[in-house]
């Protein structure tokens, strides 16, 4: 079953980080993921810009296109891993080893993922 973990934290603490910080929080993650890549379980990963640079397409009646973060909140989506899980107990396992390896408070949202195939099939649903 594919999970999506997916990053919260503050913008503020991340972004104001020095290179050496970076550097080492990336070197910990590092080693988490290479180690989910060994075991074949590592998909997609990607670490979103500041919502400073999004755009917010809301919807209703008249679509509304608004600059910047989509909600006001104190930790932001910063990123995700797509990983490989035999079961949620995996998927938290994993989880607690990226929250271990981030150093900072944030939080880590895990959720069941399904993949989407134009003609195809659904895959990671039940029955999929």
């Amino acid at each position: 079953m594919l999970y999506a973990i997916l990053c919260y934290d503050s913008e503020d603490v991340v972004w104001a980080w020095t290179k050496e910080e970076e550097a080492a929080a990336m070197a910990r993650l590092g080693t988490v993921q290479e180690k989910l890549a060994a075991q074949g379980r590592l998909g997609p990963v990607a670490r979103l810009l500041p919502t400073t640079s999004a755009m917010t397409l809301r919807k209703g009646r008249e679509q509304l296109v608004i600059d910047g973060p989509f909600a006001e909140t104190k930790e932001q989506l910063l990123g995700f891993y797509i990983v490989d899980c035999t079961d949620l107990e995996q998927a938290l396992e994993t989880a607690r080893e990226l929250a271990a390896a981030s150093g900072t408070a944030g939080a880590f949202e895990i959720r069941p993922l399904a993949i989407f195939r134009p003609g195809g099939q659904v895959k990671g649903m039940e029955g999929g």
